[in-house]
C-alpha cells in the first residue's frame, strides 16, 4: 500500500510521545545462516505482512498494514520471550516512498539496545483501531562457529580469500603477529570474495600500488563479493596514492572498501584504522579550493547493506588527514552508505576534512550511537535520508575543524546531495553532546543555515561556537520538523523548543575524553541546565532515575563510556 499522504508529526500535548518503530518476524538466528521468514526481508517486499531484519542488538521493523494513514502511528511493545513484562517502544511513522520499491513497506522503524542472540515477543498496533499483530524477532550472536582455521604468516604479496566457509564452520584466516606489507607494489593487502569468512588479527600495510591510475579506487581489505563476513582485531595503515594534479591523496582510497551490490552483514569491529599514505585536502586549500578529497578508513559504496560497524579507532595527524572518516555514496539516492538496516556503534573517529560519519542515501534503518567523532569539519553527514528512519542518539562530538588553524562546520550537515528531492525520509536526534573540550565548537547545530525536512530532534546540547550562530537551522525551505527540549545556547527556529532550555551545559569535574585509555566523561552537574529536564523517550531514555532524563548523551549516575576498541555496550 503505498498512498501518498500529507506526514503529521505532532508531539506536543500527547500522552504518549509521537514517534516511529514496527517489527515482525524474523527469527534470523545470528549470523549463522539458519533460514527464517527474515529470509523474505533481503529484498523488495511489498505485501501486508509484517518482517524484521536483525542485527546484534537492534531489529529494524517492517510493515504496511490496511488503513495505514500520515495520521496513525503504528504502536510497538516488546518483551524477552518468555518473559510477562512489555517495554514501549518507539511508534513507527507511515512514510511510503514515492518512485521506488527500496522503502520495503509503508512503516519502518527500530527497537534498540537488545541483547544478542536473543528472541523477542513483539506486539504491534496501528493506532485507532483494532489491527494488531504478535511476532518474533531473534537477534545475531556474538559467537561465529569456526570451521577450518588458516594461519597466515609476513608476506609481501596480497592474500586472496576466495574459498568460502558454510553458516555452521566459517572459514577463518587468522594473522595474529602477521604482518602483510604490499610496499605500494600492489593494490591490496587482502582481496576477499567469499562468504561466512573471519579475517582476524592482520596487520596490513602499503596498499595502493603507485601506477595504479586514480580512476581505480583502492582498499587494503577489498571486499568484490560474498556475504556474512567478520574483519576484527586488524590493524591497518599507510593505504592510498597520491593523485600528481592535486598533490593529495586519491579521493576514496580506503583501509576496507567495497562497492559490491551484493555485499551483506558485513561486521568491522575492534580494528585500528590509521594514518594513510598521503594527506587528503580540506575545502580551503590555495591551490585546490574545491570539496575536500582523500583518503577514508571504511568506504563502502551501494552495498546490500545489514553491517555493523563498531568499537573500532579511526584517527591520524594533521599532516594524513581523511576526506571522510567511514563513508561512501551515493548520497543522492535510495542507495548509499553504509546501507539499508547498518549499525554503526562505539567507535572513535577524528581528523577529517568532511565528514567524521558518513551515513547517506537511503539511510533506512540506519542507527548511530555512542561515537566519539572529533577534528571534523561535519560531525555526522546525513544529507539527504531519502527512505529512512535515520536514528542518530548518544553520540559526542567536540572540535568542528574545517582548516589546521581555523574551525566551523556543523553537528549534522542535515540538507541534500543533488536535489531537495530526496530528502523524504524520517530522522530521528536523540540524546547527543556538541562538547566544549577548547575553542573549536562547531558553528552549526542541526543544520545552521541548511534545509532540514522530517526531523525529530530531543534531549540533545547542541552548543555551538556563538549566541548569533544557529543551534537549529531556520531554513525558509524546513518541512515537518519538531525540535523540543535541547539545550541549546544559539538561535532556533520560531516555534520549536517550547519545552527547550536556552543556556550552556555545566559538566562534572574532570569531564571530557580520555585518549590514552578510550574513556569519556561527559555528565552534567545536578545544577547544570539540562539535568533532569529531557522528556522520557520510548526505548532511547532507559537508565535514567527521578520523572525526567538528563539532556545530552551521559546520564548523570551511569559509568563512564568506553570507546574504541576495548568498548561494549552498556
Amino acid at each position: 500500500m503505498k498512498h501518498k499522504l500529507r506526514l503529521v508529526i505532532g508531539v506536543h500535548g500527547v500522552a504518549r510521545p509521537a514517534f516511529g518503530i514496527l517489527c515482525s518476524l524474523a527469527v534470523l538466528t545470528a549470523l549463522c545462516g539458519e533460514t527464517s521468514a527474515a529470509v523474505a526481508s533481503e529484498g523488495p517486499n511489498r505485501s501486508d505482512a509484517p518482517f524484521a531484519i536483525p542485527t546484534f542488538h537492534c531489529v529494524g521493523l517492517y510493515w504496511s498494514p490496511p488503513g495505514g494513514a500520515a495520521d496513525r502511528q503504528v504502536l510497538v511493545r516488546y518483551r524477552r520471550h518468555g518473559e510477562s513484562e512489555w517495554k514501549e517502544g518507539l511508534p513507527m511513522r507511515y512514510n511510503p516512498i514515492p518512485k521506488t520499491d527500496e522503502d520495503l513497506t509503508d512503516y519502518r522503524g527500530s527497537i534498540v539496545h537488545l541483547a544478542p542472540a536473543t528472541t523477542y515477543d513483539v506486539q504491534l498496533t496501528l493506532a485507532g483501531t483494532t489491527t494488531t499483530t504478535n511476532l518474533a524477532a531473534t537477534t545475531w550472536s556474538e559467537a561465529f562457529p569456526a570451521g577450518e582455521t588458516i594461519r597466515v604468516t609476513d608476506r609481501n604479496e596480497p592474500l586472496a580469500i576466495t574459498e568460502s566457509g558454510t553458516p555452521k564452520a566459517w572459514r577463518v584466516y587468522d594473522g595474529r603477529g602477521a604482518t602483510l606489507d604490499v610496499r605500494h607494489q600492489h593494490d591490496a593487502c587482502i582481496t576477499l570474495n567469499a562468504s561466512y569468512v573471519i579475517v582476524r588479527g592482520f596487520t596490513l600495510k602499503g596498499a595502493g600500488a603507485t601506477n595504479v591510475p586514480p580512476s581505480r579506487t583502492i582498499g587494503a581489505i577489498r571486499i568484490d563479493g560474498g556475504h556474512d563476513i567478520v574483519i576484527e582485531d586488524c590493524d591497518i595503515s599507510g593505504w592510498g596514492r597520491l593523485n600528481p594534479p592535486t598533490g593529495f591523496g586519491v579521493d576514496y582510497d580506503a583501509a576496507i572498501y567495497s562497492r559490491s551490490s551484493t555485499l551483506k552483514r558485513l561486521i568491522v569491529q575492534r580494528s585500528k584504522l590509521h594514518h594513510p599514505a598521503y594527506d587528503g585536502s580540506n575545502w580551503y586549500e590555495p591551490k585546490y579550493p574545491t570539496h575536500s578529497a582523500g583518503p577514508q578508513c571504511i568506504t563502502l559504496v551501494n552495498t546490500a547493506g545489514n553491517h555493523v560497524i563498531r568499537y573500532n579507532e579511526c584517527w591520524s595527524d594533521l599532516e594524513h588527514m581523511y576526506n571522510d572518516g567511514i563513508g561512501g555514496g551515493s548520497n543522492g539516492s535510495f542507495q548509499g552508505s553504509p546501507g539499508p538496516d547498518s549499525d554503526i556503534y562505539g567507535n572513535v573517529v577524528s581528523h577529517c576534512w568532511d565528514d567524521g560519519l558518513e551515513v547517506e542515501g537511503s539511510s533506512r534503518n540506519v542507527r548511530v550511537w555512542d561515537n566519539y567523532i572529533a577534528q571534523c569539519l561535519m560531525m555526522i553527514g546525513n544529507a539527504p535520508a531519502s527512505i529512512g528512519p535515520l536514528y542518530i542518539w548518544r553520540n559526542v562530538v567536540a572540535r568542528s575543524q574545517s582548516q589546521p588553524n581555523a574551525g566551523g562546520g556543523n553537528f549534522l550537515k542535515m540538507g541534500f546531495a543533488n536535489s531537495a528531492d530526496w530528502m523524504t525520509g524520517h530522522m530521528y536526534i536523540f540524546h547527543n553532546t556538541v562538547f566544549q573540550s577548547d575553542e573549536w565548537l562547531p558553528t552549526g547545530g542541526l543544520g545552521a543555515s541548511r534545509i532540514v525536512k522530517h526531523t525529530v530532534s530531543r534531549n540533545n546540547i547542541l552548543h555551538v561556537r556563538s549566541p548569533q550562530n544557529w543551534s537549529a537551522s531556520e531554513n525558509k525551505q524546513n518541512t515537518e520538523n519538531d525540535f523540543d527540549y535541547d539545550l541549546f545556547n544559539g538561535r532556533v527556529p520560531q516555534g520549536q523548543e517550547a519545552h527547550g532550555i536556552c543556556g550552556e551545559p555545566i559538566y562534572a569535574s574532570g569531564a571530557g575524553f580520555d585518549e590514552a585509555a578510550g574513556v569519556g566523561r561527559f555528565q552534567l552537574t545536578p545544577s547544570s541546565p539540562g539535568a533532569g529536564a529531557g522528556q522520557p523517550i520510548p526505548n532511547f531514555s532507559d537508565g535514567f532515575t527521578g520523572n525526567a532524563p538528563d539532556i545530552g548523551a551521559h546520564q548523570r549516575g551511569a559509568r563512564p563510556i568506553q570507546y574504541g576498541v576495548r568498548a561494549s555496550q552498556r
